[in-house]
């Protein structure tokens, strides 16, 4: 039942601690004054708040720049419900919400940084895409997803055959619309051999990728960033291509040899603006040991911290 496949995929993503971040801790830098505001986005099974996740990295930006507002962003009206949208409500509707908080929020009127974790990286880049008011600055997208994904992760130890009932469930049916509209990972899944159910079926990724026609607005507002920071994992066991956390993918037609951003029709076309951003020095690639989302506070220290600053 689909109650069941609710069920399991809550399931799997709490036991994908992978998808949370893990972050060993190191010595304190010396504060700086600078405060831009920070906006974060988790990632799946995960929420907001959590102490041991989301919560810490609010905490630890807190205590390296002094007097900073941290936003981390929750999607409902608790933890619980937060980690349940992470899987079952529509992207669009997150995002709607999103834009509509940042524009109430007094603090982020003369524009914030964005931080997204994982699956949070490419809805935040939807937020700069759609939703140019309060002004986005810089956007890091630690182990984003910005090509979506083709295939799911291997799950630990006994859980396996959750992801097979899963990954079967979108392979199926991953276009239809009841799995688009109740299943979040259907949004920003890209099957390279289906290229046309993609590009008229996705309700999410398809559209903020210009898959079906070139939206110049997007193309505007994407460009207004100062920066864009994508993170990728260099032992990423979660991420099926992981070369879409620096916006490559697989080549269409086949499910073997991908290509990079840079030899992408999007990049070449410039369907996006990202040629334009590049040329301009505004794309970044940062690469970090160690498996999905799994870096250390002096690897984050050293190479995002001072973007922040």
């Amino acid at each position: 039942s689909f109650l069941r496949s609710k069920m399991a995929a809550v399931f799997l993503g709490l036991l994908l601690a992978s998808s949370v971040p893990l972050v060993t801790s190191g010595p304190l830098h010396e504060p700086n004054n600078a405060t831009v505001p920070l906006v974060m986005w988790h990632g799946m099974g995960d929420s907001c708040c959590n102490p041991l996740s989301m919560g810490f990295m609010k905490k630890t930006i807190e205590e390296e720049i002094p007097g900073i507002y941290v936003l981390s962003l929750m999607i409902g009206k608790n933890m619980i419900e937060d980690t349940e949208n992470g899987f079952f409500l529509d992207v669009n509707s997150q995002v709607s919400m999103v834009c509509s908080q940042l524009a109430q929020d007094p603090k982020l009127q003369g524009g914030y940084n964005a931080m997204g974790f994982s699956q949070g990286a490419q809805f935040l880049r939807a937020v700069a895409q759609r939703c140019p008011s309060p002004p986005m600055r810089t956007l890091i997208s630690v182990g984003g997803q910005h090509q979506g994904v083709y295939g799911l992760p291997r799950c630990p130890g006994e859980s396996s055959h959750i992801c097979d009932v899963i990954r079967e469930a979108l392979n199926r049916g991953a276009y239809s619309d009841l799995v688009q509209k109740h299943l979040v990972q259907a949004q920003y899944w890209h099957d390279p051999l289906n290229d046309d159910l993609y590009k008229k079926h996705s309700l999410f990724l398809a559209d903020i990728n210009q898959e079906r026609v070139v939206n110049e607005t997007y193309k505007k507002n994407l460009q207004q960033l100062k920066k864009f920071v994508m993170v990728k994992f260099l032992q990423d066991t979660v991420v099926d291509p992981v070369d879409s956390e620096w916006f490559g993918f697989l080549k269409t037609g086949q499910a073997k040899e991908t290509e990079t951003l840079q030899e992408s029709v999007l990049y070449k076309e410039d369907r996006l603006g990202l040629a334009a951003m590049d040329k301009a020095g505004k794309l970044m690639f940062l690469s970090s040991e160690g498996d999905h989302l799994q870096f250390s506070q002096e690897w984050f220290n050293n190479n995002l911290l001072p973007l922040l600053r």
